[in-house]
């Protein structure tokens, strides 16, 4: 189970101020594409699942996941995830021609088969999008600072994953609280987002 406090951000000149603010605490940034995929007939989203393919920094590696259950409640969004390294070429491969995940030796593939019964007909790609995610270590927690950009604009937001949300929530809203920097819950993923084609 992922468990992360999701907060967004107002806009560029937050996600800026915020930027300055944690820039001692930085460890890196990466550049991110997102591919997502779904069955046919909706065989996945029907069912409150997506598969994903992720490139990072101009293809240095590719991961494959599959995430289902999806609850975001309050700030705090919780779902199930299963995630594999693969090769990039067989990633680009698989986003220009999708049915060549059927021939993929992976275990979320197979359980796309077995568990939400994507057939013969394979995956369609649904597309995506790109972020530009700044990675900080800070009071303990593990900070991602996301730039992310959708055909129909850009969206801001800070992230954090841990196993005790709460106590991870208070802790960053006191921060930006503390240095006037605006913000809200997050009320829904960035796929979520993709898909309804509006900044929420």
């Amino acid at each position: 189970m992922e468990v992360e406090v999701k907060l967004r951000l107002p806009d560029a000149a937050s996600h800026q101020k915020l930027s300055d603010l944690l820039a001692p605490f930085h460890v890196k940034t990466l550049i991110q594409e997102n591919i997502f995929f779904d069955g046919p007939a909706a065989e996945l989203s029907s069912k409150f699942a997506v598969l994903r393919l992720r490139f990072y920094d101009l293809d240095s590696h590719c991961v494959l996941s599959l995430k289902s259950q999806p609850q975001i409640s309050n700030g705090i969004s919780r779902a199930e995830e299963v995630e594999e390294e693969i090769e990039p070429l067989i990633g680009r491969a698989c986003v220009a021609e999708p049915w060549r995940f059927k021939s993929m030796n992976s275990r979320i593939i197979k359980r796309l088969r077995d568990e939400f019964e994507v057939g013969d007909e394979g995956l369609v790609c649904l597309g995506g999008f790109r972020n530009v995610r700044a990675v900080y270590a800070w009071n303990g927690l593990n900070l991602e600072l996301d730039e992310t950009h959708f055909d129909f604009g850009t969206n801001y937001e800070i992230e954090c994953e841990s196993s005790e949300p709460e106590r991870a929530k208070k802790l960053l809203e006191g921060f930006l609280e503390e240095n006037g920097i605006s913000f809200s819950n997050a009320e829904a993923s960035k796929f979520a987002v993709f898909r309804s084609g509006k900044l929420h």
